[in-house]
């Protein structure tokens, strides 16, 4: 499967864009799905919850989104443009879980109308987010 990068045993899809704070977008015309990214999931470990968000909220580039929590840790999932929550994934009320085993798909957290198309230009690509990896995991 030429679409998926590595760094380390961190799977990286092509085709999708990302932030620094692990979040992906995959744009579908006006609407972005997001979720975390198998690096995020990984460092959270065994998530056992995902907080349903507010649907018809509009947020602002790197507003909270929701939470998941794992055995571990509480962690945010920041928008990465702005827009209005349209969606989510509830399968994940019953099987948060599905984050962590597919976490670029079944694994999906949000639905987002995106409002400013112009944002998506300032999220990296899978190539710069192994960048961002790379620093992360030096600096640990």
């Amino acid at each position: 499967m030429s679409d998926v990068l590595f760094y380390k045993e961190y799977k990286v899809l092509k085709g999708i864009l990302y932030t620094r704070t692990h979040e992906w977008i995959k744009v579908e015309d006006k609407k972005g799905i997001v979720g975390i990214t198998d690096y995020a999931q990984k460092k959270l470990r065994d998530i056992v919850y995902v907080e349903e968000p507010e649907i018809g909220k509009r947020v602002k580039r790197g507003e909270v989104l929701t939470v998941v929590e794992s055995v571990k840790a509480v962690g945010e999932i920041y928008a990465p443009v702005s827009g209005t929550i349209v969606g989510w994934n509830e399968r994940l009320s019953e099987d948060p879980s599905i984050v962590s085993t597919d976490p670029y798909g079944e694994g999906w957290i949000v639905a987002l109308e995106i409002e400013n198309r112009e944002e998506l230009k300032e999220l990296l690509n899978a190539e710069e987010y192994i960048k961002v990896l790379e620093e992360e995991e030096s600096s640990h």
